[in-house]
């Protein structure tokens, strides 16, 4: 083994997991459907001081079947999913195009609370697309402005062009329109709620689409 690895692996043993207190969940006093919870979970994470707690990961497939991860904001969670959006030209949004089937993950280590939906990602109608990109900031509609997202960038010096033409393009028709944004709904079939426990006696409780409702149950951790 080399010094650095060495190094690295002695650096990553060292790190702790929560490291604080964390609270108790009751299953059984559980609502009947994931929504409520989730509203629930999330505000106590802002409330416990999480970091960027509207952050998530999403796991999409290719058309091989090849998985894909990437980290992006929740926009919305409401009756017909959790909502993020991107261009439907990114590597995403052609994935999502041959495969729907998609997973969300939400990490909040300030209460040792994950969240997991899997479901299909619906998009959106084209006004609701453009709703939710006139919502932005500027920096988020020029971002969304600039570019091909995910296609090959040719230096560095063509992305700096290209943002600042966005960024001026932004500024001066805040109502500009991104054609290929696109609003997305991850409509759940299940979604579980993972509460760590500093004895490893985590608490996952799953939800699962049962026709107009959900049945819960309990998993092993």
């Amino acid at each position: 083994m080399s010094d650095a690895q060495k190094d690295f692996r002695d650096l990553l043993h060292a790190q702790r997991v929560w490291d604080v207190p964390l609270p108790r969940f009751d299953p059984s006093a559980a609502p009947d459907a994931p929504l409520p919870l989730f509203h629930t979970w999330f505000a106590e994470a802002v409330a416990a001081g999480q970091t960027e707690p509207h952050t998530m990961t999403l796991a999409t497939a290719d058309a091989e079947g090849r998985p894909d991860v990437r980290t992006l904001m929740l926009h919305d969670a409401d009756e017909r999913g959790w909502h993020f959006a991107t261009h439907a030209t990114s590597a995403k949004g052609r994935q999502l195009a041959a495969r729907p089937d998609a997973a969300l993950g939400f990490y909040w280590p300030a209460q040792g609370r994950q969240v997991r939906v899997r479901g299909s990602a619906v998009p959106a109608d084209r006004e609701e697309s453009r709703a939710d990109l006139r919502a932005r900031s500027t920096g988020a509609l020029a971002a969304a402005l600039t570019g091909a997202q995910s296609e090959v960038l040719p230096a560095y010096e063509n992305l700096v062009r290209a943002s600042e033409a966005a960024w001026e393009r932004a500024r001066e028709e805040p109502d500009a329109e991104a054609g290929t944004w696109t609003r997305y709904v991850v409509e759940p079939r299940e979604v579980e709620f993972f509460q760590g426990d500093d004895r490893r006696r985590h608490v996952r409780l799953r939800y699962r689409r049962d026709g107009a409702g959900w049945t819960r149950e309990l998993l092993w951790p």
